[in-house]
């Protein structure tokens, strides 16, 4: 039996700040997304589960998930995206 993955893209816009010792990050356009880090990767590492965590539930609970989706793609085993870095300009 042969499986297919959907697999679905979203731009997902964050702002990070740094908040005393910690970065914090959040959605413009989703409120319940946002995380902190004691580091700038770590931050965007945290939104970014938070994100997967929470399209995730309002897929289960059929909410509308109130970010753009970029792609939506059928693939057997196969992957395909791009993905944005942060980085301090310096």
């Amino acid at each position: 039996m042969k499986k297919v993955a959907l697999v679905n893209e979203y731009e997902l816009p964050i702002e990070v700040k740094k908040e005393g010792n910690y970065y914090v990050a959040s959605c413009s356009v989703w409120s319940d997304c946002y995380a902190q880090g004691y580091s700038l990767e770590d931050a965007v590492e945290n939104i970014t589960k938070v994100t997967k965590g929470l399209i995730e539930i309002y897929e289960q609970e059929d909410k509308k998930i109130p970010l753009k989706l970029k792609h939506q793609n059928k693939s057997d085993t196969n992957f395909k995206f791009d993905l944005s870095i942060l980085a301090p300009a310096l």
